[in-house]
This record gives C-alpha cells, sequence and structure tokens, in this order.
C-alpha cells in the first residue's frame, strides 16, 4: 500500500523489548514507523527531511508500519516474513544483527550457526530459512546487485569456521563481514582452504 515516506522526523523513541519507532510528519500527518536500531544514527536530526522505504505489515489485531533504508533492505524483510514461522520482530532483529550482504550470504551458504547468533533464532528456525529463501537469495542478490566479490571471502564450512571462531573472540559479524571481504582480495589467501589463515589475517586487518 506504502512504497515509501517523504517527510519531516518528528521524533525516534526507544520503546520496550528493543523497538524504535520513528515518528514521520507527511503532509501535516504523524506518522509512526517501527525501524532497525541500527539505523538510528544515520538518521537526520528532528524537524529535517527524509525518506525512507515502508512496509504495511496488518492482521487482525495489528497495524504496524515498518520503515528501511533501502529497497533491498524492505525486499529482504519481505521475503523472510514469507518463510513458515518468521514474523516481522525475527525479521527485524535479523536485518538488525546483520549488514544486508552478510544477512544473503549466510542464508545462501546456509550458515546456521551464523544465523543462530540473532536473538530468538535457534538452529531450526535459522535452516528452515535457509532451506526457504537459498535459492531465492541466490538469484535475487544478483537482480539487486548485492553479490559478494568473486574470491572475496572462504567458502564453504571454512567460512562457518572462521566467522564462529572470530565471533568467539568478540568481534560483531558486520566487523567479520568487513575483514573477510577484505582480506579475500589477496590472490594467495582466496586460494586456500585453510581456516585458521583466514582467521590470522582477518584479525590482523581487524587490529590495523
Amino acid at each position: 500500500m506504502y512504497s515509501y515516506f517523504q517527510g519531516t522526523v518528528v521524533s525516534i523513541q526507544k520503546m520496550s523489548a528493543g523497538r524504535v519507532v520513528l515518528t514521520l510528519e507527511v503532509n501535516h500527518i504523524g506518522y509512526e514507523l517501527q525501524i532497525l536500531p541500527r539505523m538510528v544514527p544515520k538518521l537526520p536530526a528532528i524537524g529535517e527531511s527524509l525518506q525512507i522505504f515502508t512496509h504495511l505489515y496488518l492482521r487482525e489485531d495489528q497495524m504496524t508500519i515498518f520503515g528501511f533504508s533501502s529497497l533491498s533492505e524492505r525486499d529482504l524483510f519481505r521475503q523472510l516474513i514469507a518463510v513458515s514461522g518468521i514474523g516481522p520482530q525475527l525479521a527485524i532483529a535479523l536485518l538488525d544483527t546483520f549488514e544486508l550482504k552478510e544477512l544473503v550470504q549466510a542464508i545462501v551458504n546456509g550458515n546456521t550457526r551464523l544465523l543462530s547468533r540473532t536473538p530468538g533464532v535457534g538452529p531450526k528456525t535459522a535452516e528452515r530459512i535457509s532451506l526457504e529463501l537459498r535459492t531465492k537469495l541466490a538469484e535475487w542478490r544478483q537482480q539487486s546487485g548485492l553479490s559478494t566479490a568473486p574470491d572475496a571471502s572462504p567458502v564453504g564450512t571454512v567460512q562457518e569456521d572462521v566467522e564462529m571462531t572470530l565471533i568467539a573472540l568478540g568481534y560483531t559479524p558486520q566487523e567479520i563481514a568487513q575483514a573477510l571481504q577484505a582480506v579475500g582480495q589477496m590472490k594467495a589467501l582466496s586460494k586456500t582452504e585453510d581456516a585458521e589463515t583466514w582467521i590470522r589475517e582477518a584479525i590482523a586487518w581487524l587490529s590495523r
């Protein structure tokens, strides 16, 4: 029903359960939109203009407008809530935990251990997400320009081992994705399947 809103930022409120509500005035009407918590630092100041992409979620006892910073983010949200058992709040949690490219890559690669780092997402839920969306997202990310550069990260179980080791060391999923993308450009590294080598180079990059 709504594709996007263009309006003036009125307020940003942190609600219970970590939810963030943005009030946007559009043509003298104030709309409340739930947004990703990690969007807050990037929002314009109160009184300034903002364009935000939207999804209207309707149920018998609930009507919520969700706001996203890009079309790709909104489209991925819609695909996530189409998965059996995945509601909008769980989809928001996934999108807030990972950068867009990293989340798509984890789903396509079947990296359920990484997906399970999201609050509320257990191993079975992570597996269902990957099984239902793996093929769709592999095609969708090509069309959306979200494909990771060739040889930019380890593959298969190597990547899973590298990511989980780095998470255990205290790095965030976003930091890990950036590090693997950066060090993966090294030709010698991109050809190896040695997880320890990837981990060592990633730590060196993160410690720079």
